[in-house]
C-alpha cells in the first residue's frame, strides 16, 4: 500500500513504502502458500479455478454478491438508482466519480480494495484529472478471498493510516470484485485513533453511473456527520458559522456558481451554505445546519434522505434563466418562509439583469444535448431561454422528483427528455433532428464530427461554465455560436477527405477490402456459443 504524503512539495515524486521490495516466488504451488498466522486453512481447490473476475458477467456478479450477504446494499441502490429501459448507460467506471469526491477533501485518505486493473485505471484517470494525492491500495488473490484473510489486510491497512495528526477519515470503497465476494468492510471499525473510517461498495454491476457513485459516498459521509451531530457538539466550520439563515447546494457546479446563488439569496436575508459533495470533513455539518437544501443536481439520492432525516426540506431545480429563477426563488423563498413581498423584490431586483443578458448573447440554431453530469436539463433550459432550437436532451441519470419541474417545462417546448439514455438514443435523436450543434459525451461527439455536425463535449466545454443567475445567463452564447459557426469547416473537411473510406474500408488502399459479412457474423456467432477455434476451412 502506498505511503501518504498530502504535504509533499510541487512536483515530488510519489514516495512508496518497501513493498516493492519485498521477494517474489511465484513458483510456489498452490498447496504450498504460506498461510499467516491465525488464518484458516487455504481452500486450495477453490484456487486452482479460474475464479469470480471481471469477466464473469453483471449477472453473475450481481448473483454472487447477493449470496455473499450483499443482498441490503445491492436493494438500496437499485431504489435509489433504478435502471431502464435497458440495463445502464454507456460510461466510465462508476467509482471514479466516489473516488474523485474523497480525493478533493482535504484531509481525507482514500484506500481501495479491487483487481489490480480496475485500480490502475482509476488512480490514472483520477490523476490525469488534477488529483494530487496517492491512493491506498489493498491488493487481493484467489487464496486471500478464499480464507477471508483480505478482510484482514484491508483492516491492518487502515489501522497503520489511522493519524489523527494527518487525517480526519478514511474512505474505504470496495470495487466489483471484493464487492461480489462479500468481503464485509462495514464491519470495520467505525473510527480509529480518532479517525473516521467510512466503507462503501461501488461495483459496476450495482451502480448505473459515476455520479451517481458521487451520492453514494457523500451520502455515506452525511449519514456519519449527522450521527456525530445527534451525539453532541462537534467542530464548527473553518469560517465560522454564518449570521444568517443559509441554503446547501447539492451537486458539483461551476465554482462562480455559489457565488451567483449567494448573490441571489442575500436580498432574502439568507446565505449560500457549503456545497456537497464537500471540501472536508467539517462542512459537513454546516451542510446539515442549513435552512434549506437546493438540489442543483437531483440524482443525490442518498444525500438527500439524509437531509431529509435532518428535517431540511429539498428544493428542486435551479436558478437557471429567466424563468428557473423566478421558479427557483419562489421555492426557495416558501421553504424557508420568507415573505412573498421580500421574494418579489429580490425577483424584480435580479429578474430584468437576466433577461437583458439573455438578450444580449442570442443562441440562433437547432442542438440536440446529452451528457452524464445530471446538469442536462438544467443546460438545456438555459439554451431555450437564449433562443436556442432544443429537441432532445438525453442524460445518464434517472428521473427524480427533484428534475420534474424541469422535464415538465422542457416538454411543454417540445424537448424530448430521455432519461438513463444510451449511446444509441443520443446518436438517433442526432440523426433525426439533424442539429446545427450536438452537445454530448465524447462518442456522440465523435459521431457528430463524422456527420460534419459541429459538436461539444458537455463535461469539459458546457457544464465548466457558469449557469446560475446574471453570471449565467449569457455564458453559453460564445461558445455554442462559435461552434455552430464552424460547420463550413466541417464540410471543407469532410469533401476533403471523401473518398477514403469508411468501416471496414477506412484508409487509403491500392485495392479496397472486400466487405464480407457472412464472414463476420459466422465468427461472431462461434463467439456467442463459445466454440474457441475455427476449422482449417474457416480460418482461411
Amino acid at each position: 500500500m502506498s505511503t501518504y504524503d498530502d504535504t509533499s512539495a510541487a512536483g515530488a515524486e510519489v514516495v512508496y513504502d518497501a513493498a516493492a521490495d519485498a521477494p517474489l516466488n511465484n513458483e510456489l504451488a498452490p498447496a504450498q502458500a504460506v498461510v499467516a498466522d491465525g488464518a484458516k486453512d487455504i481452500n486450495v481447490a477453490a484456487t486452482k479455478g479460474d475464479g469470480l473476475g471481471c469477466h464473469a458477467g453483471a449477472a453473475e456478479m450481481r448473483q454472487a454478491a447477493e449470496k455473499a450477504g450483499k443482498s441490503e446494499t445491492l436493494k438500496r441502490y437499485a431504489e435509489d438508482y433504478p435502471v431502464g429501459p435497458h440495463d445502464k448507460p454507456q460510461g466510465m467506471c462508476p467509482a471514479f466519480g466516489s473516488l474523485r469526491v474523497g480525493l478533493r477533501m482535504k484531509r481525507t485518505a482514500t484506500v481501495l480494495c479491487g483487481s489490480a486493473c480496475c485500480v490502475y485505471g482509476l488512480t490514472f484517470t483520477s490523476h490525469f484529472y488534477g488529483a494530487r494525492r496517492t491512493v491506498g491500495y489493498v491488493p487481493f488473490d484467489s487464496e486471500t478471498l478464499v480464507t477471508g484473510t483480505i478482510y484482514e489486510d484491508i483492516r491492518n491497512a487502515v489501522k497503520s493510516l489511522a493519524d489523527p495528526e494527518r487525517y480526519d477519515a478514511i474512505v474505504v470503497t470496495n470495487l466489483c470484485v471484493p464487492t461480489a465476494s462479500g468481503v464485509p468492510i462495514q464491519a470495520l471499525p467505525k473510527e480509529i485513533d480518532g479517525v473516521r473510517i467510512v466503507p462503501i461498495d461501488v461495483p459496476g454491476f450495482g451502480v448505473p453511473t459515476h455520479a451517481e457513485a458521487k451520492d453514494i459516498l457523500a451520502g455515506a459521509m452525511l449519514n456519519y456527520a449527522r450521527t456525530e451531530v445527534e451525539n453532541g457538539p462537534v467542530a464548527a466550520p473553518k469560517t465560522g458559522r454564518s449570521d444568517l439563515p443559509t441554503v446547501t447546494l447539492v451537486g458539483e457546479m461551476f465554482p462562480a456558481d455559489p457565488v451567483s446563488i449567494g448573490a441571489l439569496l442575500a436580498p432574502l436575508d439568507l446565505a449560500v451554505g457549503p456545497v456537497v459533495p464537500t471540501r472536508e470533513w467539517r462542512e459537513l455539518y454546516a451542510a446539515l445546519d442549513c435552512a434549506a437544501v437546493a438540489g442543483i443536481h437531483p440524482h443525490y439520492t442518498a444525500s438527500f434522505r439524509e437531509f431529509d432525516q435532518a428535517g431540511r426540506a429539498v428544493v428542486g431545480s435551479a436558478p437557471v434563466g429567466m424563468e428557473g429563477t423566478a421558479d427557483w426563488l419562489d421555492n426557495i423563498g416558501a421553504a424557508c418562509g420568507i415573505a412573498e413581498a421580500k421574494v418579489a423584490a429580490a425577483k424584480d431586483r435580479f429578474l430584468p439583469a437576466i433577461k437583458d443578458a439573455l438578450a444580449g448573447a442570442p443562441i440562433k440554431g437547432r442542438v440536440t444535448l446529452s451528457g452524464y453530469e445530471g446538469s442536462e436539463l438544467l443546460v438545456a433550459r438555459l439554451l431555450i431561454e437564449s433562443g436556442a432550437d432544443v429537441r432532445y436532451v438525453g442524460t445518464a441519470c434517472p428521473r427524480t422528483p427533484y428534475s420534474e419541474a424541469d422535464r415538465q417545462w422542457l416538454e411543454a417546448h417540445g424537448v424530448h427528455v430521455q432519461y438513463r439514455a444510451s449511446l444509441e438514443q443520443d446518436c438517433a435523436a442526432m440523426d433525426e433532428f439533424q442539429p446545427d450543434l450536438a452537445v454530448g459525451t465524447t462518442p456522440v461527439v465523435q459521431k457528430a464530427k463524422e456527420k460534419a455536425i459541429p459538436g461539444l463535449y458537455f463535461t469539459n466545454l458546457i457544464s465548466a461554465r457558469p449557469l446560475m443567475g446574471v453570471a449565467g445567463a449569457g455564458s453559453l452564447a460564445q461558445v455554442v455560436n462559435a461552434a455552430m459557426a464552424s460547420k463550413a469547416r466541417f464540410d471543407t473537411m469532410k469533401d476533403f477527405f471523401a473518398g477514403v473510406g469508411t468501416g471496414f474500408a477506412s484508409g487509403v488502399w491500392e485495392e479496397v477490402p472486400e466487405d464480407r459479412p457472412g464472414f463476420r457474423a459466422k465468427f461472431a456467432k462461434r463467439n456467442r456459443s463459445g466454440i474457441a477455434k475455427p476449422t482449417a476451412e474457416e480460418g482461411r
